[in-house]
């Protein structure tokens, strides 16, 4: 088993944006080129009213952790959850500082509503495998509560969810190793991406977006 060192941890949220588009996973994370639109503006909004800054709270038996720290030496990842609630249970864990014994459920918050790909399930699902694997527990499920719809909805995370999470963030390793961005494939999905603009999906099927911009810069200057 590969075990990462820190120095070599990816941001686990890039998993979204990975099996959304590679290239677009490549542009932010690699080229670190970023750019908001409604979407994102309206995401960021949504996820500062989950946590700001890392704390607790308990009500009765159970505890609300707000932005949880997480991280994976498996996976090769850190990052934040939302919301990881700790319910009082014989069946749980033993949690630092607390009396008793605790189930562990993440809930990650999302605008709109449900999704009909998986992108969204694969974030809360590496989620899960990080507590896991900080816990030494195991999480049959969690939820994403979606803004438009106000309501949860409960992730199982099954044997080939978890498979194919160790897949992806093995891919996107091999790929930040190697400082390669992938060349465009146009989709209708193009239309909302936040990183159009930089991505110029119509023009840029053949270079990189450095080569784009660099190849302007020098027109200018001639």
């Amino acid at each position: 088993m590969t075990l990462y060192k820190e120095d070599d941890y990816l941001q686990l949220s890039g998993i979204q944006h990975f099996a959304f588009c590679k290239r677009q996973w490549a542009l932010a994370y690699i080229e670190l080129q970023w750019a908001d639109n409604l979407r994102t503006v309206e995401g960021e909004l949504l996820h500062k009213h989950a946590h700001d800054g890392y704390f607790s709270e308990k009500r009765g038996e159970l505890i609300i952790s707000r932005g949880m720290p997480i991280h994976s030496s498996t996976l090769g990842v850190s990052g934040q959850c939302d919301v990881v609630e700790f319910r009082r249970d014989d069946k749980g864990v033993p949690l630092f500082g607390r009396e008793g014994l605790y189930t562990v459920t993440p809930v990650e918050y999302k605008k709109g509503k449900p999704k009909k790909d998986d992108i969204d399930i694969l974030q809360l699902t590496a989620q899960a495998m990080c507590l896991e694997e900080m816990l030494c527990c195991n999480i049959e499920y969690g939820y994403i509560y979606y803004g438009e719809t106000k309501h949860r909805t409960i992730v199982q995370f099954s044997d080939e969810l978890r498979e194919k999470v160790r897949r992806l963030f093995n891919e996107m390793h091999q790929m930040f190793e190697r400082k390669y961005t992938p060349k465009v494939k146009r989709t209708k999905s193009c239309n909302a991406c936040s990183l159009k603009d930089i991505c110029l999906p119509a023009l840029n099927k053949t270079m990189s977006v450095e080569d784009y911009v660099s190849q302007h810069v020098n027109e200018d200057e001639v």
